[in-house]
């Protein structure tokens, strides 16, 4: 298991949005060996949030060798082809270090917010999967640098093209999706457990063999696991009371025990059921002081983590 940080696009303790504050995050994730940085996509949420694919630009040069990850990107919403226009772009400048994590939906508001049926969301994102493949994997058998019907230019970096990892919280149908569509899995911390990801892992095993897909061979990665490293009981306490259960609408009994809020040791147990469960990067969201948090994960809980 590798750790990768979410960049802070929330405001948690009322430092304001910043270039520095951005910085300093991938800094500190660079030097503690962190694999990669990742960037949730909102147009509407309770709370203000900095749009995810322009903060990951803007950290690039910064980010070392670390993969720069859309956890996932609104595809049905920001469309296709200026998604792909904007990954190719990023994919290029970071010297071909994009992994495109897509999604559906995040929430009613996002689709009513640019006029999306939400309805249709599932309909649509297939489709719009399969557009944007076209465009962020050239087919190698193509003369290089063409530019065939419905493919976009400068093609990218990588090669065969952008990795295309699909966000499902768990259901069957969703699974087969990822297994159908995606180069690799989004899951969501807050949205499982250990056990709900062992069993999850299962089952998209046996899609992926359906599709003569090796198992083995495709990536997975458990995003927005919201951290607050503390020896503090009380303050564990209210950063899961007041912060996070209002920020994503749940129980704070729902939460407890699935997030890494809590001491190292707490966090470092959950993690490692995590990684006996098959998950191999976990991408960390501190709720604020992202320095030290990031310091802490590195320093005191990853090295307990056993599978």
């Amino acid at each position: 298991m590798d750790a990768g940080v979410h960049l802070p696009l929330i405001d948690f303790g009322g430092e304001g949005f910043s270039h520095r504050r951005l910085v300093e995050t991938v800094n500190a994730a660079r030097e503690c060996g962190f694999a990669a940085v990742s960037a949730n996509d909102h147009f509407l949420f309770p709370v203000a949030w900095l749009d995810g694919l322009t903060a990951l630009a803007a950290v690039a040069e910064r980010s070392g060798g670390m993969k720069l990850m859309t956890t996932v990107a609104l595809v049905t919403l920001r469309r296709p082809a200026p998604l792909a226009k904007a990954l190719l772009a990023l994919d290029i400048l970071s010297g071909g270090r994009v992994i495109a994590g897509l999604g559906p939906r995040s929430s009613r508001a996002d689709d009513e917010a640019v006029g999306v049926p939400f309805e249709q969301r599932w309909q649509r994102f297939d489709e719009a999967v399969r557009l944007i493949k076209r465009m962020l994997q050239p087919d190698p058998a193509g003369p290089a640098g063409a530019a065939p019907a419905g493919r976009l230019l400068p093609l990218p970096w990588q090669s065969p093209g952008i990795p295309l990892w699909i966000g499902n919280w768990g259901p069957p149908a969703g699974l087969r999706r990822v297994a159908r569509l995606g180069d690799g899995w989004v899951a969501s911390a807050s949205n499982t457990t250990p056990e709900g990801f062992a069993a999850d892992m299962t089952v998209l095993g046996g899609e992926l063999e359906r599709r003569h897909k090796p198992p083995g061979d495709f990536p997975n990665a458990l995003i927005t696991m919201w951290t607050r490293i503390t020896g503090s009981r009380s303050e564990a306490e209210r950063a899961l009371s007041e912060v996070v259960a209002p920020l994503v609408g749940r129980d704070p009994a729902e939460l407890r025990g699935r997030i890494c809020v809590g001491s190292a040791g707490e966090c470092a147990e959950l993690l490692s059921s995590y990684a006996r469960a098959g998950c191999q990067r976990v991408c960390f969201w501190p709720l604020g002081d992202e320095r030290r948090q990031v310091e802490l994960i590195a320093g005191e809980v990853l090295p307990r983590v056993s599978r």
